[in-house]
């Protein structure tokens, strides 16, 4: 039944799918513009033939998903005003289960037909863009026996925590709210704690750095930065893509530091050092914590909002369903939430940008700034980023500074 959220979130919707595709466009059209020359600062290292192909692959990724975001709008409005979401949770109520497991079988069921929907795009993305390009190295059993593993995670580890968050949404009470935050914060961090040793071996092989002169480095630079950690691993990213990486996980004592393949083998020892000393810029200046505290607000704020929305019967017809529940509750709020809070997407960008020129300050101090220009050069070039995008596209999208505005920011400390 149409009502005046109905309304209110079609016109969010529109706002902010038509301020999506004029920002894609604009960001098309000024790599397009720039393409024809290499940028300055860039002459001397990268190379004309680099730079376009860095431009045709942004061209051909932006292309695909302005296509992508026009079918992700329709599929949310089957979900929703569609009714696709009444059908669903009507059918799998006819099974007459508890409220509690009916629920968790909606949510369960709703999360495997959305991969299924997304599975001819992940497809086309992983093949053909990335392997149009030169990137991509999953063969097709790499590609099914990641979606399984992914799955049989999803369930083993979603179905108990969502058994838990829907059990307190219905018997914690008015504040319920409260203990599904505390339940959260304490999965996220246990999740954080566990996935470098319990989660991604079950996808990468990780073993440690053979390099004796870089492992040297390395430890050096860590003690006297404090920065404790279970190891320095290399990771074969370079088994699924050639696009490379580093960076550090964990939580606690449980961290560790991990550099893809791919990326050691095109940096020397000065180049490898200056990108662990911009990672553990991030830790010494506190920005994972900062990011948990924020996250942490954001979400309480989040879940009190749903505590009021669950109340009201406007918010189910609003949204296409007929018979309020709970877990219904839920997932119209984490469907309908990104639609509004897209245009807050420069805020957050605005302050990843700020941490990583902060943790590139810190490098500067530990290790050699040129070093660390070098090694960002190269993987610019390694995974044909551009050097020209869009400033206000880049406001909205990008959690690093655009690449000209990052080299003469370290340059000026040369």
């Amino acid at each position: 039944m149409m009502n005046e959220l109905t309304i209110f979130f079609l016109i969010a919707l529109a706002l902010g799918t038509g301020l999506q595709f004029w920002l894609t466009g604009r960001h098309r059209a000024y790599v397009r513009a720039h393409q024809k020359a290499v940028p300055a600062a860039f002459a001397e290292k990268i190379s004309l033939e680099e730079h376009q192909k860095a431009a045709v692959y942004t061209l051909v990724k932006t292309g695909w998903g302005q296509k992508m975001l026009i079918v992700e709008v329709l599929i949310l409005l089957l979900w929703t005003l569609g009714g696709l979401l009444d059908v669903l949770d009507q059918a799998l109520r006819g099974l007459e289960w508890s409220e509690l497991w009916t629920g968790v079988a909606v949510l369960v069921s709703f999360g495997m037909l959305s991969t299924l929907i997304d599975l001819p795009a992940s497809i086309y993305s992983t093949f053909q863009i990335e392997g149009q390009f030169g990137f991509n190295r999953t063969t097709p059993g790499l590609f099914v026996t990641d979606m399984l593993k992914s799955l049989a995670l999803t369930l083993v580890i979603g179905i108990p925590f969502l058994w838990v968050v829907l059990w307190l949404m219905t018997s914690a009470g008015e504040f319920w709210w409260l203990y599904v935050w505390a339940v959260w914060i304490s999965f996220s961090l246990l999740m954080a704690w566990a996935y470098p040793t319990l989660i991604a071996p079950l996808f990468n092989k990780f073993k440690p750095v053979e390099n004796n002169e870089l492992k040297q480095r390395i430890d050096a630079l860590l003690q006297r930065n404090g920065f404790a950690s279970s190891g320095i691993f290399v990771m074969d990213g370079s088994k699924r893509s050639g696009h490379g990486n580093a960076y550090f996980t964990g939580f606690g004592r449980n961290k560790r530091i991990v550099f893809f393949d791919t990326l050691l083998e095109g940096l020397n020892t000065d180049e490898v050092e200056a990108v662990l000393a911009h990672e553990v810029g991030h830790f010494k200046r506190k920005h994972l914590y900062k990011r948990l505290v924020w996250v942490a607000a954001l979400s309480l704020a989040g879940l009190a909002l749903l505590g009021w929305l669950m109340q009201q019967a406007w918010f189910y017809g609003g949204l296409g369903v007929s018979t309020p529940s709970t877990y219904m509750a839920l997932l119209l709020f984490m469907l309908a939430l990104p639609v509004f809070t897209f245009f807050l997407q420069p805020i957050m960008a605005w302050f990843s940008r700020k941490h990583e020129f902060e943790a590139d300050d810190f490098a500067a101090e530990q290790a050699s700034p040129l070093a660390l220009v070098q090694a960002l050069v190269k993987l610019y070039k390694e995974n044909a980023s551009t050097l020209t995008p869009d400033p206000l596209y880049s406001a909205f999208y990008d959690s690093h500074p655009p690449a000209s505005v990052r080299i003469a920011h370290l340059s000026s400390k040369i």
